[in-house]
């Protein structure tokens, strides 16, 4: 072993005085750092003060003062990495599997050889060291992923980073920002990340559902508790059971559910509704909401004490257009997802539709964004989605002066091509003043409704079907217009 390699911990429980000694002897021989405890309350003591956990510890299964399977629980609550040894003799062969079962790494039988002891230990070290790069690996995949769902701006670097911290804990966080701006993924992040992510996540808008069964909805019921109730329900507190549950738009609960959840917070016990017991549940919860929480507690919306309750650790989420930096990433991501599940080839976004995207404000954030290229995917008819593809109002939004587009260059120009442009973005100009109304557009360009369709059409911004808006019918065809254009 390295000289600067931190030495293995191990812990040593037992009652009998020689195997202590001898163990502690066998382990330090290999190098490790070994602390004995001689039951089962001195080890609770030394699995509690501990500086760092364990990464091994052997002990006996039954105890004067105690059960390793109460140790075994109590290692377990605190940290999954360390790996538990139960030493049984012959008739406590059957428990020590109910203790692998719960989580020990193995047992071995008193008396046993310390060649097999050394091995097993050997061997439930290795199973830690994979189980934690694996969690590493994790934990980078987990950042990685949350910046393509979410952003890498410097804002967003530090709630991914916050995330990662309280992803290990079961703190309560509530997360805040307006509609649209990720709370939700914010949320999943944080599951995903931390040791329940392969436990249940679920989610519930409080907004959504009537007052009369938000509780039955959160805490479950019984069968016959109230009309309807033709079966009995778990409710999403014990179907989350090991995992983690979102309470989004939590200022739209009800003041009597609001206490409710208030104790379950506090006892981590939920009573269904008609229930004569209460039963525990492990939860981890986490709110959201895009109401000013500060004053929805002074208007008493949002009980106080419910309110720090929650707000252990606050995550704010700033919107989309404080943090133009991150449209980008995010437009590729959607991108890549949408085309995948239209099963369109198109890789990428063109500079002048990147250059819209980040001009525009996105009022609705994120979910916006993925809106607008969740649209553009579908319109588009070539590998790359360029301004034709954006809705009006966001493709023109992009800020190019017109007058530098007719400056003559010293290699000359296309003609063609620029007049064509330049037509092209006097058009969104009047599509965008006019709020997609083409009949507006039409007389602010001084052309008729059905020119304008075939110019639409032309610079590929839509056709006689497309979304936007017409509300006057057309007087007849413009033959002498379309000719025109023809040319």
């Amino acid at each position: 072993m390295p000289a600067s390699a931190a030495k293995p911990r191990i812990l040593v429980v037992d009652d009998e005085p020689g195997l202590r000694d001898m163990l502690a002897i066998l382990f330090k021989r290999e190098g490790m750092a070994v602390t004995l405890a001689p039951g089962f309350k001195t080890a609770c003591e030394a699995v509690i003060h501990a500086p760092e956990p364990y990464a091994v510890v052997l002990t006996d299964l039954l105890m004067p003062d105690g059960s390793g399977l109460d140790l075994l629980s109590l290692i377990k609550q605190r940290t999954a990495h360390t790996e538990v040894i139960m030493m049984t003799a012959h008739g406590g062969v059957d428990t020590a599997i109910v203790a692998m079962k719960r989580g020990a790494y193995d047992f071995v039988s008193k008396p046993f050889a310390t060649t097999e002891l050394r091995e097993l230990v050997q061997k439930a070290l290795e199973k830690r060291a994979i189980v934690a790069e694996n969690d590493q690996l994790r934990a980078q995949l987990g950042r990685e992923r949350g910046r393509a769902l979410l952003g890498n701006s410097a804002s967003m670097r530090r709630i991914l980073d916050l995330c990662q911290r309280v992803a290990a804990t079961r703190t309560t966080v509530l997360i805040t920002g307006e509609s649209g701006t990720g709370k939700e993924r914010i949320a999943r992040v944080i599951h995903d990340a931390g040791e329940r992510r392969d436990r249940p996540f679920l989610v519930i808008n409080c907004g959504a559902i009537p007052e009369t069964l938000i509780e039955a909805e959160l805490f479950g019921h019984e069968r016959g508790a109230f009309t309807g109730a033709v079966a009995s329900r778990l409710g999403l507190f014990r179907e989350a059971e090991g995992g983690t549950l979102l309470l989004d738009e939590i200022g739209e609960l009800a003041p009597s559910v609001q206490v409710k959840l208030l104790r379950v917070l506090q006892e981590r016990k939920v009573r269904a509704v008609g229930a004569a017991g209460e039963v525990a549940v492990d939860v981890r919860v986490l709110a959201a909401t895009n109401r000013p929480v500060e004053e929805d507690v002074r208007v008493g919306r949002l009980r106080q004490d419910l309110y720090y309750r929650l707000n252990v650790i606050r995550i704010e989420v700033p919107p989309l257009r404080e943090r133009v930096e991150d449209i980008r990433l995010l437009a590729e991501h959607f991108l890549r997802q949408c085309a995948g599940e239209q099963g369109k080839d198109i890789r990428g976004l063109s500079s002048d539709t990147v250059r819209a995207l980040e001009a525009h404000g996105f009022p609705g954030n994120v979910r916006e964004l993925e809106n607008v290229i969740e649209r553009a995917v579908a319109l588009a008819q070539g590998p790359i989605i360029g301004l034709g593809d954006l809705p009006p109002e966001v493709a023109g939004a992009v800020a190019q002066p017109l007058p530098a587009l007719v400056a003559l260059s010293d290699d000359g120009c296309k003609l063609d091509e620029v007049l064509g442009e330049v037509e092209r973005r006097l058009i969104l100009q009047a599509l965008e003043r006019s709020g997609g109304v083409r009949s507006q557009a039409s007389k602010l360009l001084n052309v008729t409704l059905r020119s304008l369709r075939y110019r639409l059409h032309k610079h590929g911004l839509g056709d006689a079907e497309s979304d936007v808006v017409d509300v006057e019918p057309t007087s007849g065809p413009d033959v002498e217009g379309l000719e025109r254009d023809s040319h």
